[in-house]
């Protein structure tokens, strides 16, 4: 396999990955660079933890380095899509060190917070913006930011934006970007309209499939556990979390994704959940307290699981198998990322059959499932080191009301 150097990274920028500890090009990386960094237009085919995030970073920061053009009050020089905040927040912190280290700026753009601080970063001037399509036109609207200086445009996850209904805000921000500019997009598949926006905006674009499209990845092993009932199912999600390692569960429900969440962490295995009613400040300490270890459980929703980007998460738990074979596979690539190994485990009551026999068929996943009971040894085996129990942090007091004058 070449070196970063090998492949035209300058070396400034692959001194700053081996800081991290990146030190080898994945194969996304090794198949892209050579045409991102000269400047050609690229399709990329990888999946959700293949290593596409540093595929763009370095030819972004690379020839935004090279370019003679300046920075300017709301004029972004390089901008990045993505469809979630999360995704949106760990974008950046791959981009940033690098930006950092060859003297430009960035910063992200997204709803659920005030605009304002958004708005003083980009009228200090900005080279890399990385932005959810909603906020940005929102401010694009107020006059507060121009894509007209941009001169590398990354779409990353476009047919989850697609699913999410952002294609048309999407096609608009890029009729804002100037004819001529490079332009890069990253998408598991080509469905859903994805297909148009390459013929659309993307220039004679080189291809590259790292991966067949939204495949199950060979490094994960996949387990159907079928439970005799809810009273057994809620038992064998609790024995699934309690392992040492760390693991993610994914509800069908906002509400669901909360409730299991405190009462694993009532029982004694700390859980964060991560869904849509929450406020983007508990958002960001939830899924902190997951990335740095110090909370082993996250709980999450579908619309969660594109923009969860950890590495060495050990078990998927399908609590409540979902509803397509497409959020099957997304889901499940919260594991198996960058090359390690990982579990995947539906749980499955007896009316659920069916629908998990299609989802696993559709997804072109071969699998048995197996009749478990909670302490069964195949869900000791998969839970491995039991944790040990964290008593739950006391309820606050209730403040006292001030005595009525």
């Amino acid at each position: 396999m070449p070196s970063f150097t090998d492949l035209g990274v300058p070396s400034s920028l692959a001194r700053s990955l081996a800081g991290r500890g990146i030190t080898e090009p994945f194969p996304i990386q090794a198949a892209t660079l050579p045409d991102t960094l000269a400047g050609k237009d690229v399709l990329g085919r990888g999946r959700t933890g293949s290593g596409k995030t540093v595929a763009f970073a370095l030819p972004v920061v690379a020839r935004l380095s090279d370019s003679k053009a300046q920075r300017a009050k709301a004029r972004p020089r390089a901008l990045i899509l993505a469809p979630t905040r999360e995704l949106a927040t760990q974008i950046h912190a791959t981009v940033e060190p690098l930006a950092t280290t060859a003297g430009l700026t960035s910063t992200t753009v997204f709803g659920g917070v005030a605009q304002s601080r958004q708005v003083s970063a980009l009228n200090g001037g900005i080279d890399v913006l990385i932005a959810c399509p909603g906020r940005l036109e929102d401010l694009i609207k107020q006059g507060l930011c121009s894509l007209d200086a941009v001169e590398i445009t990354v779409l990353d996850e476009a047919d989850h934006m697609a699913d999410l209904g952002f294609l048309p805000v999407v096609k608009r921000l890029l009729d804002k970007t100037p004819r001529g500019g490079q332009r890069l997009l990253f998408s598991a598949t080509l469905d859903n309209g994805v297909d148009i926006l390459v013929k659309r905006y993307l220039d004679q674009p080189t291809t590259h499939s790292v991966d067949p499209a939204v495949a199950p990845v060979s490094t994960m092993t996949h387990h159907v556990l079928v439970v005799a009932d809810a009273d057994a199912k809620k038992q064998v999600v609790h024995e699934l979390a309690s392992g040492t390692g760390r693991r993610v569960l994914f509800t069908r429900t906002k509400h669901q994704a909360k409730k299991l969440a405190k009462q694993l962490t009532q029982d004694g295995i700390p859980a964060v959940d991560l869904q849509g009613n929450l406020g983007q400040g508990a958002r960001e300490r939830n899924l902190g307290a997951f990335t740095s270890g110090e909370v082993k459980v996250l709980v999450a929703t579908d619309i969660a699981a594109r923009g969860i980007h950890v590495d060495d998460v050990e078990l998927v738990v399908h609590v409540d198998p979902p509803a397509e074979h497409k959020a099957y596979l997304h889901r499940s690539g919260r594991t198996a990322r960058a090359g390690s190994g990982g579990d995947v485990v539906t749980v499955q009551l007896p009316e659920q059959a069916g629908d998990v026999r299609d989802l696993t068929r559709k997804a072109k996943i071969t699998v048995t499932p197996q009749r478990v009971a909670p302490g069964s040894p195949v869900v000791a085996a998969l839970v491995g080191e039991v944790a040990p129990h964290v008593a739950p942090a006391p309820p606050a007091a209730p403040q006292q009301q001030r005595a009525s004058r």
